[in-house]
């Protein structure tokens, strides 16, 4: 779903601004010279050409990307390439994996002043963390939960979406690990390692009354709900966003009381990193909310996970509505699944939409 949603917000972020934001907390010339190079998603942030030169002008630090264009390859680039990188942003789920391979190592979040406001749910999550030492700085989050159209009843729990209120108004995301994860929460369960799959599959499967749609594109989704094919849906907080702002759609985000399928982004350190000093500063300018209020006003950008930053957007924006940090009390985040962990949840799905088929 991550890497899914991410692609979509993507698409939608454009590459070209000029921008006269400060450093709040950044260091003028902390370096008199060097060069970082980041890896990460083309478009993603980090590449933003307004930034790097501010960046640049202020610290003397230059700045160049490497891409990848899936997690994995992330990992395979960390692997191969020692001493290639300085910043690597990655998913929660693939910090675990890469702390277990010891590819980053440990922050110094001394010299991250801005993290000082990021909320402690996201810093201190086991997926960013070990034994206690961080190794990641949390980035950015968003979240899968429901889309009601407004005007209907809300619902406060993921039952609803069976509940015979929206028979036959219901879209369902085309995704497995989603589906598996928010039947799991139907349940009572962990959503990453739900020990009774059955259940989960019978939870899927009493929605099939409700099912209008199974909706794989943002585009689709929008489509389909300005020609009011459904009310209640699982959708992204981004997406809602969008939809509402963008295609002025009457939407709402709404999060259960089972809380949120989540996802966040970090910006970690490849334990072979040159100049991690330099990271270090451009890491920090990543949370600034100098930064994130240009990237997220002009260009779009999933929520801060600097509160600081969050709440220094428009009160009336979009996004800080949607994206109000209690919700991070309840989400559950995405961790990495094994192989067969996963093809269980595919297979969990595979049977559900056959079942839908009938």
């Amino acid at each position: 779903m991550a890497e899914f949603s991410r692609r979509n917000t993507l698409k939608l972020m454009t590459a070209t601004l000029a921008a006269g934001a400060s450093f709040s907390l950044l260091p003028r010339k902390v370096f008199a010279s060097g060069q970082i190079t980041v890896l990460n998603w083309q478009g993603y942030g980090t590449d933003e050409a307004w930034s790097l030169k501010q960046f640049t002008e202020k610290t003397g630090i230059s700045v160049v990307h490497d891409y990848y264009s899936s997690e994995s390859e992330m990992l395979t680039k960390l692997r191969t390439n020692p001493g290639a990188y300085d910043l690597v942003v990655l998913n929660a789920a693939r910090c675990a994996q890469a702390v277990a391979e010891d590819l980053l190592q440990p922050i110094d979040f001394a010299k991250v002043p801005n993290a000082a406001t990021v909320d402690e749910t996201l810093r201190s999550n086991p997926n960013f963390s070990k034994d206690g030492v961080g190794f990641a700085v949390p980035w950015v989050w968003g979240m899968t939960s429901l889309a009601i159209r407004e005007g209907k009843p809300k619902p406060e729990s993921y039952k609803a979406l069976a509940d015979e209120t929206y028979k036959g108004r219901v879209a369902m995301d085309d995704d497995a690990i989603i589906n598996v994860g928010i039947g799991a929460l139907m349940t009572g369960q962990d959503m990453n390692d739900p020990q009774d799959l059955a259940a989960v599959t019978e939870a899927l499967k009493s929605i099939k009354p409700n099912v209008k749609l199974l909706w794989s594109t943002e585009d689709q989704w929008n489509k389909s709900f300005a020609a009011d094919e459904f009310d209640l849906s699982v959708f992204w907080s981004g997406g809602s966003v969008r939809s509402k702002r963008n295609s002025k759609l009457p939407v709402e985000f709404v999060v259960p009381k089972e809380g949120a399928v989540g996802w966040v982004d970090g910006l970690g350190i490849p334990a072979t990193a040159p100049n991690p000093e330099g990271a270090l500063a451009f890491a920090n300018w990543m949370i600034d909310p100098a930064f994130y209020v240009e990237w997220a006003t002009k260009v779009g950008a999933p929520a801060s996970s600097n509160s600081a930053a969050l709440n220094s957007l428009p009160a009336d924006d979009l996004s800080r509505q949607v994206h109000n940090p209690d919700y991070l009390k309840t989400m559950s985040i995405m961790s990495a699944l094994p192989d067969d962990r996963r093809e269980a949840f595919n297979n969990v799905w595979q049977e559900v939409k056959a079942f839908y088929a009938e």
